[in-house]
């Protein structure tokens, strides 16, 4: 997927059968360190490279960052007969406990219950919140994330897209034929 703007430019691209090929480059560090994380713990392959517009701040490429991965998940996945379609994962980062809820069933919806405020390197952790907002639309999934508990900006962000990546990993996964939903359809 390549997404190109006057205010940024990102390619990504997806593969479900993982084998730890994950390579990062938005031009901003601590997004790529997220990413990475979803990847990982997801376990499939991602590449993301591109640039935006930072010296604006960091907005457009966060927000463009979920667009574009998304996309291309939305793409990995296909038609989605098969999946699981459901998952929920919990991960810790030390005083930090985040729980991911995930939906596959191409109905965007996102409940993001994230107490951050502040910076996490040069991002301000505020527009997070853009990046799952367009990752559910973009993919077509209901995301619920949900901080248990936490102090640290860096370890509530990092435990919430690790278990994204576990539910992910999950809600993708091979569990029968067919569309998972009793409509026949999803969406």
């Amino acid at each position: 997927m390549q997404r190109k703007s006057k205010e940024t430019r990102l390619t990504a691209n997806v593969s479900l059968e993982g084998r730890g090929r994950i390579k990062v480059a938005t031009g901003l560090a601590f997004l790529d360190h997220m990413l990475e994380q979803v990847a990982r713990y997801g376990g499939f392959d991602l590449t993301m490279t591109g640039s935006g517009d930072l010296q604006v701040d960091t907005h457009h490429l966060v927000e463009d960052a979920g667009i574009v991965a998304g996309q291309a998940l939305s793409q990995a996945l296909g038609d989605r007969a098969g999946i699981t379609r459901f998952a929920a994962a919990y991960a810790p980062l030390d005083e930090s406990l985040a729980r991911v809820v995930v939906d596959l069933g191409r109905r965007p919806f996102l409940s993001y219950n994230v107490p951050l405020k502040g910076r996490i390197g040069t991002l301000e952790s505020e527009v997070l919140e853009e990046f799952w907002r367009a990752l559910s639309i973009h993919l077509g999934a209901t995301i619920h994330v949900d901080v248990i508990r936490g102090r640290n900006r860096h370890h509530i962000a990092e435990s919430t897209f690790k278990a994204l990546g576990l539910a992910l990993r999950d809600a993708m996964g091979q569990s029968g034929a067919g569309v998972p939903s009793s409509k026949g359809l999803l969406g």
